[in-house]
């Protein structure tokens, strides 16, 4: 379904992604990381949203195998994420003043981004879908799943922290040991299963 470039750019980024995501946890935990420690559900909700928003949606709208429809919704999604992702660590690392607020408009946008492009190709979508088309559209709407996983993340993050996300002594992850963290962990665990086989899934339907 997926050209053969796509595919091999994904596996390569995947294992990068992963490797990546050890590194990113060993660094943050050590004594004094900016941010605060950081727990494992939440290290792999951080890559798995990097590699499906920042990686997998522009290289599948830059493959010709995938309806033009969807190209187009996943490509001006990655472009607005991709501005987000540079303005977010300028403000993180920079000046220190990020608010998960920022964040939750941003996704809000993306939501609004991706529904209207869905509208906007819905001549695509409401006629008899086939195997690719039905497999893009699957794409789209685990990407609006992951956005509204996110909102929620952010706003119970945002309440846990009491808005304590500025400055030099900011916290930017749900840490294991604080309870206040407790019930974050516990369902950004749970929704990492299904959030992962579901994009497992796709790309394993999409290498055929």
């Amino acid at each position: 379904m997926l050209s053969v470039h796509t595919r091999v750019l994904l596996t390569v980024l995947a294992l990068a992604c992963a490797v990546a995501a050890l590194f990113f946890r060993r660094a943050q935990n050590a004594k004094g990381a900016r941010g605060g420690r950081i727990s494992g559900p939440k290290v792999a909700w951080l890559f798995y949203a990097v590699f499906l928003w920042f990686l997998v949606c522009p290289l599948v709208a830059a493959d010709a195998a995938v309806p033009l429809e969807a190209r187009a919704v996943l490509g001006a999604f990655a472009a607005f994420m991709w501005l987000r992702g540079a303005a977010e660590l300028y403000l993180l690392y920079v000046t220190k003043s990020w608010r998960p607020p920022y964040g939750v408009a941003h996704d809000v946008a993306c939501i609004v981004l991706v529904l209207g492009g869905l509208a906007w190709g819905r001549a695509r979508w409401t006629g008899t879908l086939g195997p690719v088309e039905m497999w893009a559209l699957a794409l789209v709407l685990l990407v609006l799943v992951s956005l509204f996983v996110e909102v929620a993340y952010a706003a119970l993050f945002f309440h846990a922290v009491e808005g304590r996300t500025t400055g030099d002594e900011g916290i930017w992850f749900a840490d294991e040991e604080q309870a206040r963290f407790r019930r974050i962990n516990r369902l950004t665990l749970a929704l990492n299963v299904p959030l992962y086989a579901g994009l497992a899934g796709l790309l394993a339907v999409g290498w055929a």
